[in-house]
């Protein structure tokens, strides 16, 4: 469970347009007059998928201490050995999740004490590290034993972490990490059991309280109409005085560094769905005004602003309208950049056919357009060449591809910063940006800009963990498709161009895609992007791919009228 939090913390929170989306609709806003839900976590492409799409089932019951267990009966996406469902439904609610975002992580610089290394400063003085010892197993040699450290904050990251060294004298400091999924106290997985006997919202968010981290944005929705949003999980909450925030590690013998204590239920940001429908996309959930320091780092909102674009598009909404929208690829962001790529005065020869794509494009980054890859080009040589000068060529690598600088550039562009675009004009720059596009896209593609493909060039890479990393293997276990979309899509399509492996290739995605109709439950509908099965010659592996990338869902049922198969796990006697 930690290893999904950890992976979902890291690739559905980042703050340059990876994320999940989830909105649901009240009954005022649909045909059927009951509600609506959609969600679709994005993360890392993998092969096998992350999800394993089931239906659990188990009797009610008594808990060791006498307290009654209410029955189960669940459908969604679960992870191998989970005892529960992670996202999904029930005959009576559904609920999805996207990452809130919230800065749950602090590093604290702990020094040591000069005369017994035993011993690490606090505000009271100085205290022993707290000691562990750990025993690897290794198969043919002897037993690996690792002593660790902690602090009172948390374990000692610069033990493990050799490349502290090279910032910090580890004779006189150390790193601590503070992480609210670590303490001992955490019910993650009670939460997880609790909703999967839900039936009503009210129900789903109360198991939901159990819930440590990372916070979720979630959204459910119940048969009886009842819709509603809450961010649910642990948020520390920091001192007034604190003035770093966890920007930077803090100096540990500080107490006015240390956790204040978590963020109340109460105080948690909340919608009841008076206005008809509620949507998160990663951006940000608090009001103007609101008292708490949740992240500063929260995702741009070229997402959440698209769909509600969509949702407002239409008085009311039926499954398909739901379907359509978590399958648009319009990009709002390609939009807002349109406008300075189309002035590059570029002299290539083939900037005039390139400009003809241009000027026709309208930000629908589909996978059989040649604009798409365009523009993407364009905006990555536009980065290369103005803010890797200023940031300095070391940092820009150490961060390019975890951040996309699209928010600088769009500033730069926009003021025509000459500071940044120096020594030449931002005119310039973009021009120069283009002829660099050009030359890499006829390298790759070659003379006819009405021939490349964006599709081509950003395919939905599922790679298989290990054997895609195996050149004569990779082809048998990946599972790749040409896939539309960009990082700011409904229909997301992340892409790392600091990666010179394939800097277009679409490595994170909707990892699920599913919607929800309250009217009907067993109308609901889910699609991921491999197949069910793990074995690579079963032709379950990649059944799915076709219709995920091109919109298409099963069946979510818990009682379907034809079933193929029903396997039944019997303990043994």
């Amino acid at each position: 469970m930690l290893a999904w939090a950890d992976e979902l913390a890291q690739d559905a929170g980042s703050p340059h347009g990876k994320g999940s989306n989830n909105w649901v609709l009240s009954g005022s806003r649909t045909v059927s007059g009951k509600p609506l839900l959609a969600n679709d976590p994005h993360l890392g492409l993998s092969a096998p998928a992350i999800w394993y799409f089931a239906r659990l089932q188990a009797p009610a019951g008594v808990a060791a201490d006498g307290s009654p267990i209410a029955a189960t009966d669940v459908i969604g996406a679960t992870l191998p050995g989970l005892p529960f469902v992670v996202l999904g439904r029930t005959a009576g609610v559904a609920w999805g999740f996207t990452n809130t975002g919230p800065d749950v992580q602090d590093l604290y610089l702990e020094q040591i004490h000069p005369a017994d290394p035993t011993q690490y400063r606090t505000p009271e003085g100085w205290r022993p590290f707290a000691l562990r010892s750990e025993t690897i197993r290794v198969k043919g040699q002897p037993d690996l034993t690792l002593q660790l450290r902690a602090t009172r904050h948390g374990p000692v990251l610069s033990d493990v972490q050799k490349s502290h060294a090279e910032v910090l004298d580890l004779r006189k400091y150390v790193l601590a990490l503070r992480w609210s999924a670590l303490d001992a106290d955490n019910q993650t997985v009670v939460a997880g059991l609790l909703t999967n006997q839900a039936q009503s919202v009210d129900t789903l968010l109360a198991a939901m309280e159990h819930y440590h981290s990372p916070m979720q944005s979630v959204v459910a929705a119940d048969v009886q109409g009842r819709i509603g949003f809450k961010a649910m999980g642990r948020v520390p909450l920091r001192h007034a005085a604190n003035d770093i925030r966890g920007v930077a590690p803090s100096p540990g013998w500080d107490a006015r560094y240390d956790w204040q204590g978590w963020l109340s239920l109460g105080d948690a940001p909340a919608d009841d769905g008076g206005s008809g429908w509620v949507a998160t996309a990663n951006q940000r959930v608090t009001a103007p005004g609101y008292p708490h320091y949740l992240t500063q780092d929260w995702v741009l909102p070229y997402r959440y602003d698209r769909i509600a674009q969509l949702i407002e598009a239409k008085p009311r909404h039926d499954m398909a309208s739901m379907q359509a929208i978590q399958a648009d690829s319009l990009s709002l962001a390609a939009q807002r950049l349109l406008p300075h790529v189309r002035k590059a005065n570029a002299q290539h020869p083939l900037a005039q056919a390139a400009q003809v794509l241009l000027k026709d494009f309208d930000g629908v980054m589909d996978a059989g357009r040649p604009a798409p890859l365009v523009l993407a080009a364009w905006a990555d040589e536009m980065v290369r060449g103005v803010i890797a000068p200023r940031v300095g060529e070391a940092s820009f690598k150490a961060t390019y591809g975890k951040r996309d600088y699209r928010a600088a550039l769009e500033g730069i562009l926009e003021r025509d910063d000459a500071w940044w675009c120096q020594p030449l004009s931002c005119a310039e720059q973009s021009a120069a940006g283009l002829v660099r596009a050009l030359d890499r896209l006829q390298a790759a593609y070659g003379a006819d800009p009405t021939r490349w493909r964006w599709g081509e060039a950003h395919p939905a890479l599922s790679s298989h963990r290990p054997l895609g990393n195996v050149a004569l293997l990779a082809p048998y276990f990946d599972v790749s498709v040409p896939s539309p979309g960009d990082a700011y899509t409904v229909n997301v399509g992340q892409y790392n161009a600091g990666d010179a492996r394939g800097p277009f290739v679409n490595r994170h995605a909707a990892s699920l895609r599913a919607v929800y109709d309250l009217a009907d439950p067993e109308n609901s509908r889910f699609i991921y992007q491999t197949g069910q099965s793990g074995l690579v010659f079963s032709p379950r592996y990649r059944d799915m791919r076709t219709a995920w990338v091109g919109g298409g869902y099963r069946s979510l049922q818990q009682n379907p009228a034809r079933m193929r198969h029903d396997l039944q796990l019997v303990a043994a006697p």
